[in-house]
């Protein structure tokens, strides 16, 4: 992965992106799915063992290893996510020198591994670099976080009542509580102080979410 121009800084959080090289779908089902979330969970902290491994352990000494890791400092905080088919949404705050970067590159050079493995391909799977945008205020956190969610709205892949069991964005997790080990809910819930009135917020923009990305090629320099 060639270096980045800017460093990105530690305690600030970041709207991450990356596409797939010739925008091949790469997110395309379930099991690819629960692996990319897997890898998530996992490389947000350093490891001293590649994930394939760490799934071939017991279970005794897999909970005897995560018990070791999780007691660090981790990489990355995961607030949001959203897999679309060609690429991916991450919003993240960096705990760590270099935190961003070194998840980033782990993440997609395993996911490329067990994408290549699965289906005889060889190559580079996402683009070079990824993109990383700077959120600076309280109210681009938390609207970064509704475009996220709102992706697979905007492209036409489900309608909004779709969303709260839609698995390939964190959306689920914000709606419902549902079972989760590594998305960071309670800073953006924190700021509605209701669940239900961050369901609103991000309902409230996904017609106009979805009619902007019909004329985004129209509006953009």
């Amino acid at each position: 992965m060639p270096r980045r121009l800017h460093l990105l800084v530690n305690n600030e959080i970041y709207h991450v992106f990356n596409r797939s090289v010739g925008h091949e779908i790469i997110f395309s089902n379930k099991r690819n799915l629960q692996h990319t979330l897997d890898l998530l969970d996992y490389y947000r902290f350093t490891q001293k063992m590649r994930y394939s491994q760490y799934k071939t352990l017991t279970k005794e000494f897999k909970m005897d290893y995560e018990s070791n890791f999780k007691e660090q400092l981790p990489l990355v905080e995961i607030y949001a996510y959203a897999f679309m088919p060609n690429h991916y949404h991450l919003l993240l705050k960096q705990l760590q020198n270099g935190g961003i970067g070194t998840f980033i590159r782990i993440l997609q050079n395993s996911f490329a591994k067990y994408f290549n493995i699965k289906f005889d391909r060889h190559g580079a799977l996402f683009q070079s670099t990824f993109k990383a945008k700077r959120v600076e205020t309280d109210e681009e956190f938390v609207h970064t976080s509704r475009y996220i969610h709102l992706n697979p709205v905007t492209s036409f892949l489900i309608e909004f009542n779709e969303l709260s069991i839609y698995p390939w964005t964190s959306f689920p997790i914000y709606s419902k509580d549902s079972l989760n080990t590594f998305v960071n809910t309670n800073e953006i819930i924190g700021r509605f102080k209701t669940r239900e009135k961050y369901v609103q917020f991000v309902a409230d923009q996904a017609d106009y979410q979805r009619r902007l990305g019909i004329i985004k090629h129209l509006i953009l320099d």
